[in-house]
């Protein structure tokens, strides 16, 4: 099976920002003994325009981003190599999209952590994928309510920019969003996301 990146040449100019991506993903900041690690993965279809492949997680109460829409991924389980290995798994797991096979693993960004009191103490390493043009996700764990392929065209667009108000315990608080699929992109994936749209700029043309 050719990988993507013989087969999309917008694959090779991504790998290459990500290769020279000026970040501390190199060498993040000492993790605290009590902070848990976990990965993201940023899967990207090669069509028309590049997809990107979010999924909105299940409402449940043990889960604090209970019906959050999100990137697939999750915690660093002991028997992960790497976190390279934990965003693997997570996608399979989480869409069936095998990530060690018939794709390409672009690079990284720059780790994330959570900043609010009442979420558990995470970093998250964000992991970029290209897979082919026919590559399909599906709903493959409880944990998961949906799945969706967005173009990064979309994610560009000045109408999916947006804000929501978020109850917290001090009242409620206004944060930037994407408005996709009828839902909302925020928090800990939006900052991800920006991070990668101004790493990745918008090409000319379609391919």
């Amino acid at each position: 099976m050719s990988s993507p990146l013989e087969t999309d040449p917008r694959f090779w100019v991504l790998s290459e920002a990500l290769a020279s991506y000026a970040s501390d993903a190199d060498d993040p900041p000492p993790r605290d003994h009590d902070t848990m690690e976990a990965a993201v993965s940023l899967v990207l279809r090669g069509r028309e325009y590049l997809d990107l492949l979010v999924i909105k997680r299940a409402r449940s109460d043990r889960d604090p981003w209970s019906g959050h829409m999100a990137l697939p991924g999750g915690r660093r389980d002991p028997g992960d190599l790497d976190l390279v290995a934990t965003a693997i798994r997570e996608t399979r797991e989480e869409t069936s999209v095998d990530l060690s096979s018939g794709s390409a693993h672009l690079g990284r960004l720059d780790q994330v952590a959570t900043q609010s009191p009442r979420l558990p103490k995470l970093t998250i390493d964000p992991f970029v994928f290209g897979v082919t043009g026919d590559a399909v996700a599906r709903v493959a764990s409880k944990e998961i309510a949906q799945v969706y392929w967005v173009s990064l065209e979309e994610l560009r667009a000045p109408e999916t920019h947006g804000s929501v108000g978020i109850p917290l315990p001090g009242g409620v608080r206004s944060f930037p969003c994407y408005r996709v699929e009828g839902e909302v992109i925020w928090g800990l994936t939006y900052r991800i996301l920006e991070q990668f749209l101004r790493l990745y700029p918008p090409p000319s043309t379609p391919r």
